[in-house]
Parts: structure tokens; C-alpha cells; sequence
């Protein structure tokens, strides 16, 4: 019985919706070992909780585990529309959460660039966007621990500032010369400029907004203008890309995890790697463009 509303499903699937024949494959993997433990037609929403849980504890991936969810959602919404069961069980099942994607990394040409375009700009606002740049790339900050830096976190010649992260939890960054310069340089235009209230003395980046430090709103739109300026597509470049960027640098660069993790300021050393599945897939892009034998078309072997 089982087996016949499966074949049912998916020949809807491919018939009202032209699912391809990798896809139909798919979709009867992700639901024989489900119809092989449930009937679908009793099965209620505390079984396919069970089944659901069973997945995370074979240790698929919460991807894989959303897809099997997707699969059963649709094969019982289907078994629902065509009145062979009276509801949807899956209707009340959560999805399992996924990690947000991370972005795609400007790359080392790409910062040139950007750091050029801030650059450019008008004179109130050139300042300003060098030290946001320079900070969140060469010290791989958060855009609040940025805004929230005070105004003797950088102190002449001191190569380590002290961030205060997530949790209120502090850390050690290296900070090069070159943003040391750009935000002394910041700071004296913008106080220069007005900024100079009491409120605002308290920050390396102060503002006249309410806070008195410059926001992370307004670190935004300033990488979004130099972005335009050095010919990048604003819509690629954020704070969070910047950091982004810095770890995968690093990481291309040989930093060993362990450290990228400190520098980060993440607690737990999984959140750290998935940068390295970001430098699998360029790994393996690499060899696939430049090793002589994935160059050379395949031979055939031949025939007797």
C-alpha cells in the first residue's frame, strides 16, 4: 500500500509539476525509510515528530534533515488534497534551524578597491570610511564592537586593542598601523567637525546622534559609497563582509583555526569552521582549473 502512494506521488510530481528524474530519485530516497516504519495514511503528528528527531540523531546534517521534512510535508500534503487522509499531520512539525549562509568574500583585489573608493570620497565623510575599512578587515571586528570602541582603545604604538564582544566577553585583536593611523585621523575630523560633545568624547568614532558614537547604520551606508566609488557593487559590501573577508583571508593565508577562532571572538570552535568549507570549495576549484590531468579531456578506452 505504502509503496503504491508513493509511486502515486511521484508521478503527480512528475506530471503536474515536471520534476526531473534526478529529482523524483530524491524524493523516493527521502521517503522509503519514513513509509517503511509508518503507515502515511495513520501516522499522526507525535510519530512524525519521532521521525523527524531520529534524522538529527543519525547525525545528518540540519540540511539534509530540512529536506527529508520538505519531502514528507509535500507527500502528505498531496495525500491530503487527494482525500486520502482527512489531514496534513506535517502541518505542525518545525523545520530544523539552519545556519544562516555566509556571504561571498570580497577578494584581496576587491578590498584594494574598496579602500581606494573610501578614499575618494569628500573629505567629511573619506576619513571616516577609511577607519571603518581598515578596522573590520584588518581586525576582523563586529560592526557594534566597532561603534561601542572608546576613545583610548587605540593608544599610540599598542599593537593589541581590547574589543568587547558578544556576551559582553573581551578579547585581544591585533590592530596594523594603518587602521591605528585611519582612526586617529577619524576621530580628530569628526570631533573637529562638531562632534565634540561630552557624549561624544567617550568614543573613537563619536557622532551627534543620541548614542554618540558613530552607528551601524551609518557604517553601512558609508562602505556602500565607497563601494560605489571604487567600482565594486554596493549591494556586495556590508560590515559583516569585511569580517568575512578577514577570516577567509586568513584562512587562505595559512592561520590555523584555533587562532582565527580567538581573533573572531567565537565561543565555540564549530561556528569558526565553517570557513573551512569556504577553502574546500576554492581548493577544489583551484585544482579543477589548474591541474594538468583536470585539463586533459578523458580517454576513452579502446576498443578490442
Amino acid at each position: 500500500m505504502a509503496a503504491h502512494l508513493l509511486d502515486a506521488f511521484l508521478e503527480m510530481m512528475a506530471a503536474e509539476r515536471g520534476a526531473a528524474r534526478n529529482t523524483l530519485l530524491a524524493y523516493r530516497k527521502d521517503l522509503e525509510d519514513y513509509l517503511a516504519a509508518h503507515d502515511p495514511l495513520r501516522a499522526d503528528a507525535a510519530a512524525l515528530r519521532r521521525h523527524v528527531a531520529g534524522l538529527a540523531a543519525q547525525g545528518l546534517a540540519p540540511r539534509t534533515q530540512a529536506r527529508r521534512l520538505s519531502s514528507l510535508r509535500q507527500f502528505h500534503q498531496f495525500l491530503a488534497r487527494e482525500r486520502l487522509r482527512a489531514d496534513d499531520p506535517t502541518a505542525l512539525l518545525d523545520s530544523p534551524r539552519l545556519p544562516a549562509p555566509l556571504p561571498k568574500p570580497l577578494t584581496e583585489a576587491e578590498m584594494d578597491a574598496l579602500t581606494m573608493g573610501a578614499a575618494s570620497l569628500p573629505d567629511r565623510q573619506a576619513a571616516t570610511a577609511l577607519a571603518a575599512i581598515e578596522l573590520l578587515y584588518s581586525a576582523g571586528l563586529r560592526v557594534t564592537e566597532l561603534v561601542t570602541l572608546p576613545a583610548g582603545a587605540l593608544r599610540g604604538e599598542q599593537p593589541l586593542v581590547a574589543v568587547r564582544g558578544k556576551g559582553g566577553k573581551e578579547r585581544l585583536v591585533p590592530v596594523s598601523r594603518r587602521a591605528r593611523e585611519a582612526a586617529a585621523m577619524a576621530r580628530t575630523d569628526l570631533l573637529g567637525r562638531g562632534k565634540g560633545r561630552p557624549q561624544a568624547q567617550k568614543w573613537l568614532l563619536p557622532s551627534r546622534g543620541a548614542a554618540g558614537h558613530l552607528t551601524r547604520q551609518g557604517v553601512g551606508l558609508l562602505l556602500k559609497e565607497a563601494a560605489k566609488a571604487g567600482g565594486l557593487d554596493p549591494a556586495r559590501v556590508s560590515p559583516h563582509v569585511l569580517r568575512h573577508s578577514f577570516a577567509t583571508h586568513l584562512l587562505s593565508r595559512g592561520a590555523d583555526l584555533r587562532a582565527l577562532q580567538t581573533l573572531l571572538g567565537h565561543a565555540d570552535i564549530a561556528t569558526t569552521q565553517v570557513y573551512t568549507k569556504v577553502m574546500e570549495e576554492r581548493l577544489r576549484a583551484v585544482v579543477e582549473e589548474h591541474h594538468p590531468l583536470a585539463l586533459q579531456p578523458r580517454r576513452q578506452p579502446a576498443e578490442d
